[in-house]
């Protein structure tokens, strides 16, 4: 199949794809529970005859199997991945397929899931195009609690073993988006930490705070000190964010309390500067509560890896988007963003790139990004990432 063709052929799927994402907006689930969703797929993926299996993470993923008959069997297995969950957020786009129930597809994944069965929908129908295998994976739980790492637990990149895997995002991640495709290799993405710390003292009246050991003096000690942690402890040329997102102690003016609680994430792109900020969290916290004769308990909590794209991978993607697309199309990010993803885990599996496919979509005349009651995207380009796809495949496979 030439280029012309692979263009021509997504535009004869084009109104598939967009019904699909359609369909699958107005019925967005949360988490690793989606039932409605995974039966949305797999009917398409019956009709369509191709072979998957349901069983994963308690039957709310699904890994589709599409094996190529061209020339000699192939060892290459090239992993395609789209993420399904939802948001628990309450549309407000006022378009005529909104969600039906209180949650939202407000990060696109109604997209991303249309797309890979367009993908399915196309490399079913020219199995006779490449050699090897693909593996479609549909994901869970990406906005919380990860679903990569649960599929990977249960053996979705084996029998075959991936050799290559790639996924998109949609809608305008990057302020640096300028075309349709944007790449750029190594660092993209951020490992997302959280932490939380209790400090316990002893509450008394706000007029004898002598007799207290007050949890709130500590607590702005505590904010201080973990602001120094980027300035102090961590190369300047390292990129790192600690925010402190939520401070909560405290009943009444005269009051003080026997306990505060403090929340933030942690935002780093290399493993070193992760560890080196949960040691000095931890340095903090015992410190603190040494000098001020009080608990000060740190909880931290390991998200997703930052997300490294391979170098070789990423080349060879925008070699094979430059054949099919106009240089308009394609962009080299310079820039990661320190937002977090778990296809990062699928990119510790095997070498891979991920990339940004910008199509926002315009309600009351603007963009009103992620994680908005009015975000939407741009189906006209939901074809586009479909032919990518397919170009990408045929490329690696063959």
């Amino acid at each position: 199949m030439g280029t012309i063709d692979i263009l021509a052929e997504t535009r004869q799927i084009e109104s598939d794809i967009i019904q699909w994402r359609r369909a699958l907006h107005q019925i967005p689930e949360l988490g690793l529970e989606l039932p409605q969703t995974v039966g949305f797929v797999t009917h398409i993926l019956d009709k369509l005859e191709v072979t998957y299996d349901d069983s994963y993470v308690n039957g709310n993923a699904i890994v589709a199997t599409i094996v190529g008959t061209k020339n000699a069997p192939s060892e290459r297995v090239l992993a395609i991945r789209a993420d399904m969950d939802g948001l628990p957020i309450k549309e407000e786009t006022g378009l005529a397929f909104s969600s039906i129930n209180d949650n939202m597809h407000a990060c696109g994944h109604d997209g991303h899931t249309a797309v890979l069965l367009g993908v399915a929908k196309l490399l079913q129908a020219h199995r006779d195009q490449f050699s090897g295998t693909v593996k479609l994976l549909f994901q869970p739980g990406e906005e919380s609690p990860g679903g990569a790492q649960p599929m990977i637990d249960e053996g979705v990149m084996e029998n075959p073993t991936v050799t290559r895997v790639i996924g998109a995002h949609q809608g305008a991640i990057s302020p640096e988006s300028t075309g349709t495709f944007n790449l750029k290799s190594g660092p993209l993405m951020a490992a997302p930490d959280i932490f939380s710390i209790e400090i316990t003292g002893q509450g008394y009246h706000g007029a004898y705070p002598e007799s207290s050991h007050d949890p709130i003096a500590a607590l702005g000690q505590l904010i201080t000190a973990i602001q120094t942690i980027k300035s102090r402890n961590i190369p300047a040329i390292e990129p790192a964010v600690i925010s402190i997102t939520r401070v909560q102690g405290g009943t009444n003016h005269n009051i003080i309390p026997e306990r505060v609680f403090v929340e933030g994430t942690v935002r780093t792109l290399n493993e070193t500067v992760r560890q080196r900020i949960k040691d000095r969290l931890k340095q903090i916290c015992l410190g603190i509560g040494a000098t001020m004769d009080l608990d000060c308990n740190l909880t931290y909590t390991d998200m997703y890896p930052a997300l490294i794209n391979d170098n070789q991978v990423t080349e060879d993607v925008y070699h094979s988007l430059a054949e099919l697309f106009s240089e308009t199309h394609l962009n080299r990010l310079e820039k990661p963003l320190m937002g977090g993803e778990d296809m990062a885990c699928f990119l510790q599996q095997a070498p891979g790139t991920y990339f940004f496919i910008h199509n926002p979509g315009i309600i009351d005349g603007k963009f009103h990004g992620h994680h908005h009651p009015k975000f939407d995207i741009d189906e006209s380009k939901l074809h586009l990432a479909v032919a990518a796809f397919i170009k990408i495949t045929f490329d690696y496979l063959n």
